[in-house]
């Protein structure tokens, strides 16, 4: 990855960042394992449905993230949907995880049937498997096929949250 700002390699950075930043995105929490027993989730906001049939989405992950290597070892993830009102997953995922520690600490959880972590308090879920990846600049988008869904209480009365950033060049 580079040293430089985007400002100083991007032709028109000026002119893209602001109208880039403000192309609105959902908030999910990404669930996987390592394939030995060990469990993250991570905020991620780059989630688009893919196809219809079969049902997949893509999800992107900044490149210097451990979960790469993750979800290569066990490619079986959820994609919790996080609704308007739940800013305390930002606030619980946000800061991130290093690989040995706990992510879902004093959060209502239970398994996907793929074996991913499902966040009980979510709109809903996705789980599904990693069939694809592409590197896409400084993150790495992987197709995930959904096998299976799961919906909260909340899943028709709220809105999901959405993410709107001031600059298309950083979270």
């Amino acid at each position: 990855m580079s040293d430089h700002s985007p400002s100083e390699t991007v032709p028109n950075a000026d002119a893209i960042g602001p109208v880039l930043g403000r192309t609105p995105s959902g908030v999910f929490i990404l669930t996987a394992s390592s394939g030995d027993g060990q469990e993250t989730g991570m905020l991620a906001s780059w989630v688009q449905q893919a196809s219809f049939d079969p049902p997949a989405i893509t999800v992107a992950v900044n490149s210097k993230r451990y979960i790469n290597n993750w979800l290569q070892q066990s490619p079986q993830i959820a994609l919790n949907l996080v609704g308007e009102s739940q800013s305390v997953f930002l606030k619980h995922f946000g800061r991130g995880f290093e690989p040995d520690q706990p992510a879902f600490e004093g959060l209502s959880t239970s398994k996907a049937a793929n074996g991913a972590t499902v966040l009980d308090d979510a709109l809903g879920y996705l789980a599904g498997e990693v069939t694809a990846k592409m590197k896409a600049g400084d993150h790495v988008i992987y197709q995930v096929q959904i096998t299976a869904a799961g919906s909260g209480d909340k899943l028709e009365s709220e809105k999901p949250m959405v993410h709107i950033r001031k600059n298309g060049f950083n979270y």
